[in-house]
Formats: C-alpha cells, sequence, structure tokens
C-alpha cells in the first residue's frame, strides 16, 4: 500500500533463439509497462534503458606496436570476464538521462562495461585495452549502443529491438530494463533469453560437452582413418 516506486513489467519477443546451419541473426523484441503507484495522477516522465548481456567469457587482448618497419605484439592483457554481447538501447541519450557515476553503476554504455583484468594492470592501460576490445567487438556488431532506440506510448509502455549477428555465442542472455526519473534508476527489471544450437551442430556441441573423452577419442580416429583412406587412395593413383 505504501509503494510509491514505479513497477517495471518486461517481456520479450521470443526467449528462445535456435541457432541452424545458415543461422543469419535474430531480431529482438523487448517491450512492456512502467506502472506507477500514483496511476495517472503522476505526472512522472520516465525514461526506459535496455541493457542486453551474452554470457561472460575470458579474453585475452594482444596489442600491436611496429617495431623495426613490421607489426608485432608489443604487449597483452587478461580480463577474467568480458560479454560476449552487449547492446544498449535508450529513450534518450544516456549522458542526458543519468550522471557518469550512475551510468558505471548499472553498466549503461560500452563504455561502463564492468571487465575484471588478472594480474596488476595501470587504470590508465586497462582503460586503454578495455576501449580495443569494445572497438573490435563494434566492428563485429557484437557491441552496440542505440540512444532512440526505446519508443515510449502514452508514458506507460515502450518496446525496443535489439539484433542479434549471425555470429553471436550461444548460452543464456540476460536483458534488463531500467525505469529512470530525474537522474535516478527508480525501478529495473531482468528477462533472460537461451541463445542454442539445434540440428546437427547441435547434437555435436551437446555431445562434445557431455561425453568430452569419447569425442576426443572420436576425434582422431576419424583423423588417422581419413588420413589412412587418402594415404591409399594417392598410393593406387
Amino acid at each position: 500500500m505504501g509503494q510509491r516506486e514505479p513497477i517495471l513489467v518486461p517481456e520479450v519477443s521470443q526467449d528462445r533463439v535456435e541457432v541452424r546451419q545458415g543461422f543469419t541473426g535474430a531480431n529482438l523484441l523487448l517491450y512492456g509497462a512502467v506502472i506507477d503507484p500514483a496511476g495517472a495522477a503522476s505526472n512522472t516522465q520516465y525514461d526506459i534503458v535496455v541493457v542486453l548481456k551474452g554470457p561472460t567469457e575470458p579474453i585475452r587482448l594482444r596489442e600491436k606496436d611496429r617495431i623495426a618497419g613490421i607489426w608485432m605484439n608489443a604487449g597483452s592483457t587478461d580480463f577474467r570476464s568480458a560479454p560476449s554481447f552487449f547492446a544498449v538501447a535508450s529513450s534518450s541519450p544516456i549522458e542526458e538521462i543519468v550522471d557518469p557515476r550512475t551510468a558505471a553503476i548499472y553498466e549503461l554504455g560500452t563504455e561502463f562495461i564492468q571487465l575484471s583484468p588478472t594480474g596488476q594492470i595501470e587504470p590508465e592501460e586497462q582503460s586503454r585495452y578495455a576501449r580495443g576490445l569494445v572497438e573490435t567487438r563494434e566492428r563485429a556488431g557484437l557491441y552496440k549502443e542505440e540512444a532512440g532506440g526505446v519508443r515510449i506510448s502514452e508514458g506507460v509502455l515502450y518496446q525496443a529491438r535489439i539484433a542479434l549477428p549471425s555470429n553471436v555465442t550461444t548460452g543464456e542472455y540476460t536483458a534488463e530494463t531500467f525505469a529512470i526519473a530525474n537522474g535516478r534508476v527508480l525501478a529495473s527489471a531482468t528477462a533472460d533469453i537461451e541463445v542454442v544450437k539445434v540440428g546437427l551442430e547441435g547434437s555435436v556441441v551437446y555431445f562434445a560437452n557431455r561425453f568430452a573423452l569419447f569425442y576426443g577419442l572420436g576425434a582422431i580416429l576419424l583423423s588417422v582413418s581419413m588420413g589412412w583412406m587418402a594415404g591409399r587412395f594417392f598410393a593406387r593413383s
């Protein structure tokens, strides 16, 4: 009865994306409603930000430099967890909705992705590697931001479309939706999306994960058999 904060009711057009042979990507529609306890009497204007994250993975970044006229690896650093996919859609530019501190807390943008480096690294160097990671994955279509990508109707209903490229990593994805007003995050909600391989590729992945030893032995046996058959064929010809 005493609740004054808004309530988010999120939905997603599909909570399971199947990756088959020839997969060209998928378009997700994330939509829902902002329910204000004050009802029509409320004059609060909400902004909505949707953040879609893919499964995290460890990654090693290498920095190249020109040495004696040749491009060579000059340094590297490891991150324990980096999202394989990261997309942000917002009803207005992030810098107009919240301050940098709030944006960093909720990861409202690619520059605010929270990476966990292994070992000691200078903050300036970490920022340089983080920018390199973001730029690389932006070019691959795996990291993206779209200011104005969320449409709000009648101050209550919202919707955003986020495209998954064909090179997405399979696994559990999380769609976080934030309702923001006066520079504060007033409500948040989460929806889960599963990206899975199906068909022959899915069967191979399942067998490799479930029966790793037999999969490895089978791969070795297949390789030896193919080599033996190729040798016999060329020996006859």
